[in-house]
């Protein structure tokens, strides 16, 4: 969806003020919209004034973009290292990059230059929501995935429209293997339309591709 990827560049091009903390203490003086938030529902979406809301929201703001990034990004998956046939493949369909470890972590390396690395992290840890059958553990890693990716307090928070998160709200209730579906496809889309073009014309692919090209082919 348009708005979506409007948001998508929009977070880009904030991303550089956002490192610092005093741009962060200058966006909630300013009207953040988690000031209004309550920390008793969901959806964050009433009217009240929490203090514990803004006394999270402060802390926030006072911690170095080291510490979030530290949390933000967690190793990346194991695997093999590419082919050139595989690395080629990547070029014919956003589908095929996502199919393979090597092609997400590639990814995830060109979306870290661009500050949105959590909309694959994201992604990744609805795919992981899917594996689960035990009840509780569906519940804690909804509520997790949640706290991370949906809230308006998280700073990895994903760019989804208002019709997605009403459906989220109501889907955490009673959280299940596809909580989160309307809005991992929403994020995967976004991903597909927004980033993979550049990464394809990036200098981490391009580089990739020549190394690759350039080895001797083994006898």
């Amino acid at each position: 969806p348009m708005g979506s990827e409007r948001m998508e560049m929009r977070k880009r091009q904030m991303s550089t003020s956002q490192e610092s903390p005093g741009a962060a203490q200058a966006q909630h003086s300013t009207g953040n919209r988690g000031s209004n938030a309550c920390c008793f529902c969901w959806c964050c979406c009433c009217s009240c004034s929490c203090l514990t809301v803004r006394n999270q929201e402060e802390e926030r703001a006072r911690r170095t973009s080291h510490e979030l990034q530290a949390e933000a990004v967690p190793n990346c998956e194991e695997s093999p290292a590419p082919t050139l046939e595989e690395v080629n493949a990547w070029a014919q369909s956003f589908d095929k990059l996502m199919l393979t470890p090597a092609g997400r972590n590639a990814f995830r390396e060109f979306l870290r230059t661009e500050f949105s690395e959590e909309n694959m992290l994201f992604w990744m840890a609805c795919e992981e929501l899917k594996q689960e059958s035990n009840r509780s553990v569906i519940e804690e890693k909804a509520r997790l995935i949640y706290e991370d990716y949906i809230s308006i307090l998280s700073p990895k928070e994903v760019s989804l429209d208002s019709r997605v998160r009403e459906v989220i709200n109501r889907n955490m209730l009673e959280p299940s293997q596809h909580t989160f579906d309307d809005a991992q496809l929403q994020i995967y889309t976004l991903m597909h339309r927004d980033s993979y073009p550049r990464f394809m014309n990036s200098a981490i692919y391009k580089d990739l591709l020549r190394s690759l090209s350039e080895k001797p082919i083994e006898a």
